[in-house]
């Protein structure tokens, strides 16, 4: 595909604004660690929850939306949208205590809610498993998919797509810390929402679709269009909604819907200006994510299967995609070859876009936890901040070139989503625990971790080898994970002391505020259960209303509105 002169103005204008932007808050922001990773504590929640949600889209969600459509049908989106539960739980629970903790890094949570030296080899321990094998891991996740679009709509290859990505996404991200990303991500998320309405209306239009009725009508399409899967099929029931609901939202540890919070969503409740700010940005965030932005994504992957019906045909229109590169998560990209000039040129910056802002962002998280909770903490605890921020740049440009290296040994969208599920498994249930259950330890964590890393290790390369020694599939590995993992930091917890008495109650009146830790909870249970419900009948709200179905729409859209009420009311009385 050609792009025109006017597509290239469009994105060369934004990736010259997202440069400036950083070059221009660089100063403020190379002061101190406090400006380059939280940018000062005094960030609004609208702000940080659009931040939120753009750093969620990624590069690769749209593919991986795509590829859960063309796979299992809108149904099949179950095995992310679970995940709210975990948000909900987040903001009604955890938003304040985080924010109320007044650390720099959730790592910092370790050596205040634990003590000794097993709390300090936690914390490092944990910053370079997560700053950076994780996030590596994350990254090139993402880094594969821009790789994908670009050898679509570009022509690049997978090193030129990295190389070109990588000296631009570093500059802005090294230069203008946390604040720089913040700003980037708002503009990057309007583009990034309007490119995929416009783009979606478009696609829809074309001859070959004939229109929204006649594309729910297709025959490749309306087994595809129900919300839940066929409860007559238990094989589709179990693996795409009972095992996400029933075991893999409180179990597993994701970016983004982190049990309890965590990684760059606890970043931005840090940032907040106080508590409240914390819990009305993570509140947005979950609702933006989980019913604002699907539908747009899921229209497309199913226009897919009209112009592409199988991988064949995929592979017929682009030969130039290696075969590493193809999937079903790719059709999203082959899709965007179909749109005019200036509206390509419009998409093509929303997903450069989408992928700047979930690789800045996690540059940022993850060099935050090499200087405050490696560096700093472990190698030279006397660095002033010019040298800390020094480190912090530097490490931001190596984890992108280990991601980039990385995403050579990855193939698909959901491959990244399973892998990631998969190391997280067992270990969401001790984040939900630790603020409360006092007997959760150090050791329990340590525990956690080195169990859930090792099978999802031996998962990854069992399903690299010729000939595999187990043939499980992806949930029921899930399943494993969880359950071993689950059994093994409990057992380590009961067997070892837990943390001192003096250092727990010092947690406790500073996060609890010297209250009770179970105060108001009947409040925040209600609170979570309409919020889950409400963001729910909202997202299936619109998606009535694309199918035609506008009494139930109406009817949902209205609970919605009573739900947002309610919510409102509970946040004012625990505030």
């Amino acid at each position: 595909m050609k792009l025109s002169t006017f597509d290239w103005v469009i994105i060369i204008f934004f990736l010259a604004l997202f440069a400036f932007i950083g070059v221009y808050v660089s100063r403020k922001a190379g002061k101190n660690t406090s400006e380059f990773f939280l940018s000062g504590r005094n960030m609004p929640w609208w702000l940080l929850g659009v931040s939120m949600v753009a750093t969620t889209f990624a590069a690769d969600t749209p593919g991986l939306v795509t590829e859960l459509v063309r796979k299992d049908g809108v149904s099949g989106n179950w095995v992310w949208w679970a995940l709210l539960l975990t948000g909900m739980l987040t903001v009604f629970f955890y938003a304040k205590l985080w924010r109320r903790s007044g650390i720099t890094t959730d790592l910092e949570f370790y050596e205040l809610r634990y003590s000794g030296k097993s709390a300090a080899f936690l914390r490092g321990f944990r910053a370079i498993y997560l700053g950076v094998i994780f996030n590596i891991i994350t990254m090139a996740g993402v880094c594969l998919a821009g790789a994908k679009i670009a050898n679509i709509l570009l022509g690049l290859s997978q090193e030129q797509t990295l190389l070109y990505a990588s000296i631009i996404v570093v500059f802005y991200a090294s230069l203008g810390g946390l604040k720089g990303v913040l700003i980037t991500d708002f503009i990057q998320f309007i583009i990034a929402m309007v490119g995929s309405v416009w783009a979606t209306i478009y696609i829809v239009r074309l001859p070959e679709i004939n229109g929204l009725g006649s594309l729910l009508s297709h025959e490749s399409v309306m087994n595809k269009l129900a919300f839940f899967p066929d409860f007559t099929n238990s094989e589709a029931l179990i693996t795409l909604l009972i095992i996400p609901l029933a075991v893999q939202w409180w179990s597993t540890w994701y970016p983004g819907a982190e049990p309890g919070g965590g990684g760059y969503i606890a970043q931005r409740m840090l940032a907040a200006k106080d508590e409240k700010h914390a819990t009305w940005a993570t509140l947005f965030f979950n609702f933006a994510h989980y019913a604002m932005r699907p539908w747009p994504w899921i229209i497309v992957g199913l226009a897919s299967l009209v112009i592409f019906p199988d991988l064949d045909a995929i592979a017929n229109t682009f030969p130039n995609l290696t075969a590493e590169m193809q999937g079903d998560d790719v059709a999203y990209a082959a899709m965007m070859t179909y749109l005019p000039a200036g509206l390509i040129g419009i998409v093509m910056t929303s997903l450069i876009a989408a992928f700047m802002s979930t690789i800045s962002t996690q540059l940022n998280w993850g060099s935050s936890y090499v200087v405050n909770d490696f560096y700093s903490r472990f190698i030279n605890k006397d660095a002033s901040e010019k040298q800390k921020v020094l480190i912090g740049r530097l490490s931001t440009i190596l984890l992108m070139l280990f991601a980039a290296w990385f995403s050579f040994y990855l193939q698909s969208a959901k491959d990244v989503f399973n892998l990631l599920l998969q190391i997280g498994a067992g270990t969401g249930l001790l984040f939900i625990l630790r603020w409360f259950w006092h007997r959760i330890n150090p050791y329990s964590e340590i525990a956690a971790m080195v169990i859930s890393f090792s099978i999802a290790l031996f998962f990854f390369i069992n399903a690299k080898l010729d000939a595999p020694m187990v043939n499980f599939p992806s949930h029921i590995q899930l399943v494993i994970g969880v359950f071993v993992t689950t059994v093994g930091w409990v057992l380590v917890t009961l067997v070892t002391k837990p943390t001192n008495a003096k250092t727990l109650k010092e947690f406790d009146n500073l996060v609890f505020a010297g209250k009770s830790k179970f105060e108001g909870i009947g409040l925040k249970i209600i609170a979570f259960i309409v919020g889950t419900l409400g963001v729910y009948v909202t997202l299936f709200s619109i998606g009535s209303f694309i199918y035609g179905n506008t009494l139930i729409g109406c009817i949902l859209l209205l609970l919605a509105v009573i739900s947002c009420i309610i919510i409102v009311k509970i946040i004012q009385q625990t505030d």
